[in-house]
């Protein structure tokens, strides 16, 4: 019986096709129904020849293919004519009825075979695709793989080399980290970019949650211009915890964007921490927040206030 319902299923959703023995049985089957059908409708109005014989049609073909619809739509047609179920003899009317019939069949067994093709190939066309995108995601697992094995490579190396300048080292080695997380941020959304506020919880988390605040919509970014932001949000947030309000017990941040016209404007502002007197000369992390947004027409302003420090970020977003 499991066997059958599979037949079934397979041949009625177009996923194989059916053995002749079942299709031919399943035909024989349907016609049987209708002419039961018709000896019941004969009861009310005796000249319904062939209306009962259209579903055998639809439902042979549906599950045969057309050679089965062909054969049930021959085979009902010579039944109405054939068995009576009153005393009416087959005229010239039954005849053109059953013209009638044969035309009908003809485009239900077309319309259906058409059908069963359109659905043939949009799964054969979800199932290359659905194979597709399997292989694209091992590439870019393999490659995502790979790019982190190329970072610690490297981390390692400049260790290495730079392991008697501490100092140096000291500006490089949290920089690969951070870029090494904003990767792994975005890997876990199949490298397309990764939401604003993950990015900032990624890189303000190590400082306790309860240290900021965040306010902005949710806002997607791509995946470049998630890199150049969380640089900058890293080298604010080390500057923080060294010298800012993270240096401070009662230190707090507060970081805000909003969305105007395709551009994006953040807000980073501390509070409560230390204040600023002295500052020193631009250095590396001075000038990475002053061009990591330049590729998207954009600026970085910071002021060093009596409250703490308060730098305005200002960049266009890609549309891809």
């Amino acid at each position: 019986m499991t066997k059958l319902i599979d037949e079934f299923r397979g041949g009625w959703q177009g996923i194989s096709q059916p053995s002749p023995l079942f299709t031919t049985g399943f035909a024989v089957f349907c016609l049987a129904l209708a002419t039961a059908v018709r000896w019941g409708l004969a009861q009310i109005r005796p000249d319904v020849f062939f209306t009962p014989y259209f579903p055998a049609v639809f439902f042979a073909t549906a599950v045969g293919g057309s050679r089965i619809g062909i054969g049930t739509a021959v085979s009902g047609g010579l039944l109405g004519v054939v068995i009576n179920f009153s005393s009416a003899v087959a005229d010239s009317a039954r005849l053109a009825l059953l013209l009638i019939f044969w035309a009908v069949c003809g485009l239900t067994i077309w319309g259906v075979e058409h059908y069963r093709t359109i659905v043939a190939q949009q799964r054969k066309i979800a199932k290359r695709l659905i194979e597709e995108e399997e292989y694209r995601k091992l590439l870019v697992d393999e490659l995502q793989h790979r790019l982190k094995n190329k970072t610690s490579t490297i981390h390692a190396v400049l260790h290495q080399v730079l392991q008697d300048q501490p100092q140096i080292w000291g500006r490089i080695d949290h920089r690969i980290r951070a870029l090494s997380t904003t990767d792994d941020l975005i890997a876990r959304v199949d490298g397309t970019g990764c939401d604003i506020k993950d990015l900032l919880r990624s890189e303000l988390g190590p400082y306790g949650h309860v240290r900021f605040n965040l306010n902005g919509d949710p806002l997607f970014l791509p995946a470049k211009l998630a890199v150049s932001l969380a640089l900058i949000f890293h080298e604010l947030a080390t500057n923080a915890g060294k010298y800012g309000a993270f240096s401070s017990p009662r230190g707090l941040l507060q970081v805000s964007w909003t969305v105007s016209e395709g551009r994006l404007n953040v807000t980073w502002d501390e509070t409560e921490g230390p204040a600023v007197e002295n500052i020193g000369t631009e250095g590396f992390g001075t000038k990475l927040l002053h061009s990591a947004l330049r590729a998207f027409d954009g600026k970085t302003e910071i002021s060093f206030l009596k409250t703490g420090v308060h730098c305005t970020m200002q960049c266009r977003i890609p549309a891809n």
